[in-house]
């Protein structure tokens, strides 16, 4: 009950905070020390009536106490001054910004995950570090260098949410298909990443494509394993578990994005999942409709793991070898992804060629680094053989 309220009101109160003294770092360390407070007390004593309030309190009198022990007296007492007399009003802009200092181009990706889950989700380095599978130490370290960096940076409204839309996407996929470890997905990082695309899906029409994406793909959550844990493709999967209500908010929120602007590439992949969504069927499903927008992706983004999508795409409308050709362009570009094994296996086996498709899963079960995708491959390896 009471870790969600804070997930929800620390971005808030951070933007508050770091817009008064113009300092996200130390605004952060103030806003972190407020949470531990909160977890502290209000499991004795309850929420307090107005628990946004509290924590702006509590973390600006962190902050002060910070400011106090700087050598800068002149600096410390107008901080001081302001931050005790400005008003306590709470502009939807700063969350906004919040979520635009955690992705800094100047931060490496993975912090900026890190970051943007510990500021603006509220996760403790523990939390983030079990997620990602990596020692407290290592992610507390991660943190702590995002944070020295983004020293004396100004903290003022984005102009380009093109880097917090991609690490938003990062941590959804994170979620939906973890790249490592014993779960094939970490449901908590995509729920993450739906409630902070939430936070800006009003902004412009990608921000709310994205947030579109995110919802028809989760949609599909619990088709994609069985009670064991065990990898369901799509081909395979109960379509009448996919949650239908997060298939109509995702489907009405890209309907409403189309005609705000220019057609990106969220956009495009949410149409491409809408169709997914839509089809009762495998079988039935728009396979052209999905290739023309893949080719479009693919003008748009260049990225080779869209390729390796249109190949499936292009399989299914002009058959296997067709789309065994696409994969031979795109070897050179994705070399060491085993997933260009792992399609590859699939449409030899489409081809009649079982004895090379048992060899390509085997190698793509090899490469990847997701326990329940090597069991998948490896099965899949051993029916053929």
């Amino acid at each position: 009950m009471i870790s969600p309220l804070l997930r929800e009101h620390a971005p808030v109160v951070l933007g508050v905070l770091a817009r008064r003294c113009g300092s996200f770092p130390d605004a952060e360390d103030a806003v972190q020390e407020a949470l531990l407070a909160a977890h502290l007390h209000w499991e004795r004593t309850g929420i307090p009536d107005n628990p946004r309030a509290w924590l702006l309190q509590t973390a600006t009198r962190k902050l002060i106490d910070q400011i106090r022990g700087e050598q800068a007296r002149r600096r410390r007492e107008e901080t001081a001054a302001r931050l005790t007399t400005e008003s306590d009003a709470y502009p939807a802009d700063d969350t906004l910004t919040v979520l635009a200092m955690c992705c800094h181009p100047d931060l490496t990706p993975s912090s900026q995950i890190a970051l943007t889950l510990r500021a603006a989700g509220g996760l403790t380095t523990a939390e983030i570090a079990a997620a990602f599978l990596v020692p407290e130490a290592t992610m507390a370290q991660r943190i702590s260098r995002a944070k020295q960096k983004l020293k004396g940076r100004p903290f003022g409204r984005p102009e380009d949410l093109t880097a917090l839309r991609r690490v938003l996407y990062l941590i959804f996929n994170e979620g939906y298909v973890s790249s490592t470890g014993p779960a094939l997905q970490r449901a908590e990082l995509s729920a993450e990443a739906i409630r902070l695309a939430r936070k800006i899906c009003h902004v412009d029409s990608e921000s709310a494509a994205l947030l579109a994406l995110m919802l028809l793909t989760d949609a599909r959550r619990p088709a994609r394993t069985s009670a064991g844990g065990d990898l369901i493709p799509l081909a395979e999967q109960d379509r009448t578990t996919w949650d239908r209500s997060l298939i109509f908010e995702g489907t009405a929120i890209l309907d409403a994005a189309a005609g705000r602007g220019m057609v990106g590439e969220y956009q495009l992949q949410a149409a491409i999942a809408a169709l997914h969504c839509r089809a009762p069927t495998f079988e039935t499903t728009d396979w052209p409709q999905i290739n023309a927008l893949y080719g479009l992706l693919e003008r748009v983004t260049g990225n080779p793991v869209v390729s390796l999508n249109r190949a499936v795409a292009v399989a299914m409308v002009d058959g296997p070898a067709a789309g065994l050709a696409l994969l031979d362009e795109l070897a050179d570009r994705l070399e060491q992804s085993h997933r260009v094994d792992a399609v590859r296996a699939h449409l030899h086996e489409q081809a009649g060629d079982p004895q090379q498709a048992a060899r390509l899963y085997a190698a793509a079960a090899a490469r990847t680094t997701s326990l329940p995708e090597r069991r998948y491959l490896t099965t899949r390896a051993a029916r053929l053989r």
